[in-house]
């Protein structure tokens, strides 16, 4: 389900498949957007999840830096649940999907600042090191566990963001039925639940840490890039 490579910490595993995120899946952020989601170009709330992908350059460890990009002077940080699969996932229920995730991991789906989420922002999410992931923590998935789950974002040490699955639009099970509606989803992908588009901002030189309550936490310096070692 996970493969073994040689980068930082040894060995570290990395996800067999797809990363997926999901975007305006926080409650308040979609309430926030509502009067932009009714003119052009959106029309309308969207009806289905929006999905983005976190490719394999995105991907670092525990300790390993977060390089900034010239020109770039913050990093959003997005402490977010990643639900690993264990088999395939196609047309499930919200009653059935949990029983196709076989784990947990803790995710930074760290990005750069943006404001239009109507075009996919691939320069803004996939840049090298915006995924900081944590190894799968094998366990039984069920959805009382996951709504006692809180996300905590820190920055320099302090706490600076806390978030709860109730904030979610869809719940984990509804997010991986209505995802597998439309596509399959096979072992070995994760699928992110979404974190806050308000999510806070570090500059480089401080460490941030993502901690899901439960699964794992992740600790990270944010440098600029040509810096990271």
């Amino acid at each position: 389900m996970w493969i073994e490579t040689g980068r930082r910490p040894c060995p570290a595993r990395w996800p067999a498949g797809t990363v997926y995120g999901a975007l305006l899946n926080y409650r308040a952020d979609l309430e926030a957007l509502g009067p932009r989601m009714q003119a052009a170009p959106y029309n309308a709330p969207p009806r289905a999840p929006i999905l983005y992908i976190k490719p394999r350059n995105t991907w670092i460890g525990d300790a390993d830096p977060i390089p900034l990009p010239p020109g770039a002077n913050a990093l959003q940080v997005g402490a977010t649940l990643g639900l690993v699969l264990g088999r395939p996932c196609v047309r499930a229920t919200e009653e059935t999907a949990l029983d196709s995730v076989a784990a947990l991991t803790v995710v930074n789906d760290a990005c750069l600042p943006h404001d239009d989420v109507f075009r996919p922002a691939i320069k803004e999410r996939c840049r090298d090191g915006f995924c900081p992931i944590g190894p799968p923590i094998n366990r039984r998935v069920d959805a009382a566990a996951l709504d006692g789950m809180v996300m905590l974002t820190y920055i320099g040490g302090a706490v600076r963001a806390e978030w709860k699955m109730a904030d979610l639009v869809r719940s984990a099970a509804r997010l991986l039925a209505d995802v597998s509606e439309f596509m399959t989803l096979h072992a070995g992908d994760v699928l992110l639940i979404g974190s806050p588009r308000s999510a806070p901002l570090a500059a480089p030189g401080q460490r941030v840490a993502v901690e899901v309550t439960g699964v794992g936490r992740l600790e990270n310096p944010v440098v600029a890039a040509g810096n990271a070692r």
